[in-house]
């Protein structure tokens, strides 16, 4: 399964972009996760098949996750982006559930390798 990311790049502070994943062959669950220098990778966004989807606290209400099942692409659309939303954020696709099962989703899950968000303030 390759897993394969973009949209991302650099906006001033109050910003959008729209980022993109695209997974070779269908999986269950997919998500969004991301990394900033020096800290721990997070959770940002996860959907399921049902429709169902996880939030961070940090971007509730700013970041939108969203996946087109016919073509197995998943889209986070970001918008009033802040300078802490800068990481590289990273897409994964596993075949059991993201928000069900998230520790077994992370030690199965197909990754992609990762696009650059830079929030400037």
């Amino acid at each position: 399964v390759q897993v394969v990311e973009s949209g991302g790049g650099s906006v001033q502070a109050g910003g959008s972009l729209r980022l993109t994943c695209a997974v070779s062959e269908y999986t269950y669950s997919m998500g969004w996760f991301r990394q900033a220098p020096g800290k721990e990778r997070e959770g940002v966004a996860s959907t399921e098949p049902d429709g169902s989807t996880l939030y961070a606290d940090s971007v509730k209400g700013r970041f939108t996750i969203s996946k087109d099942n016919a073509r197995n692409i998943l889209y986070l659309q970001m918008n009033s982006l802040k300078p802490e939303d800068t990481a590289m954020y990273y897409c994964a696709a596993a075949r059991v559930g993201a928000i069900a099962t998230p520790e077994l989703f992370l030690a199965t899950a197909y990754w992609g390798q990762g696009t650059q968000v830079t929030v400037s303030s």
